[in-house]
């Protein structure tokens, strides 16, 4: 989503047991630190064949939440309500293969959801709320399977030691202090980017798990055409981190006036962040959709 010139990177286009779920294995940690089940209090769920409305905060993966008092907004295809709901960010082809035995209504019909949420609801129960809604309104019944499968790994590029622009966030500023003139993002937990000299693009986030970086290292390389393939993480340290990154602006099939300055993202990934991204194969859990059904309009 581009706004004012600044782009929005964890934007999604612009990303007892619950009964959606079919396996028996027990809710992953996140959901039972929101507290498990939760349904949205009124929903209403209707087709939508005009133009797109942004939702009321980015359904993505990352913990970016402006809180919206209950009021809940959004106006997607179902793969991005599932992968919200079950907290999941999946790659183009993983996503291709969720849908292949599916109807084709599942992956371009878009569906606009207004409901009510009790109030200061965190995202991750909005999430929980969602999949209660999927279950019901859509019929969604699904489970995770592990598939090997390929996959770069994200590492130091020299073990142990983080690049000049990656830092531990207890070593940065706190996110409940007043932002300085030279912080970038201003806010904590999401992913921003904001144009640079001669064509760059300059990318940041602070208090983010390596695990989030992976995934945005993922979900940009894929749109760069650099990356095509899961990034998973396997630094070996924990806590939260700030970064900031520049990278030559992707442009498909550049004019020689577009030419440009600067490191591609792999080679920025290495000498800013120091991290690497090494070719392996991996078990990776993936949502598979046991049913679903075309909800009726309300």
């Amino acid at each position: 989503m581009r706004r004012c010139g600044v782009w929005l990177i964890s934007c999604v286009a612009c990303i007892g047991p619950l009964s959606a779920q079919t396996n028996a294995s027990a809710p992953p940690a996140w959901q039972k630190a929101a507290g498990g089940a939760m349904a949205f209090e009124v929903a209403s769920v209707r087709e939508d064949k005009g133009p797109f409305k942004p939702p009321s905060f980015a359904l993505s993966i990352d913990a970016s939440f402006p809180d919206p008092n209950g009021r809940f907004h959004a106006d997607f295809a179902l793969p991005i309500y599932i992968e919200f709901a079950y907290k999941v960010s999946l790659t183009g082809d993983e996503r291709k293969a969720m849908l292949a035995n599916l109807p084709g209504w599942v992956g371009t019909d878009r569906f606009e959801i207004q409901a009510t949420a009790p109030l200061h609801a965190t995202k991750d129960q909005y999430r929980s709320m969602m999949q209660a809604l999927l279950a019901e309104r859509f019929g969604l019944k699904l489970h995770f399977e592990e598939k090997e499968m390929p996959v770069l790994v994200m590492t130091f590029a020299k073990p142990g030691k983080p690049g000049p622009k990656l830092i531990p966030h207890a070593q940065g500023q706190a996110c409940d202090e007043t932002p300085k003139p030279e912080t970038f993002p201003k806010d904590c937990y999401i992913f921003m980017a904001m144009p640079g000299k001669d064509r760059t693009i300059i990318f940041g986030s602070r208090a983010v798990s390596m695990a989030e970086i992976s995934n945005f290292v993922g979900s940009f390389g894929a749109f760069s055409e650099e990356i095509g393939r899961r990034v998973v993480d396997r630094t070996g340290v924990s806590g939260l981190w700030d970064f900031s990154l520049q990278a030559a602006q992707p442009t498909r099939n550049p004019s020689p006036e577009e030419s440009v300055e600067g490191p591609n993202m792999l080679e920025a990934l290495r000498e800013q962040l120091g991290i690497k991204l090494i070719s392996t194969r991996a078990a990776v859990s993936l949502p598979v959709v046991d049913h679903v059904e075309r909800p009726t309009a309300n």
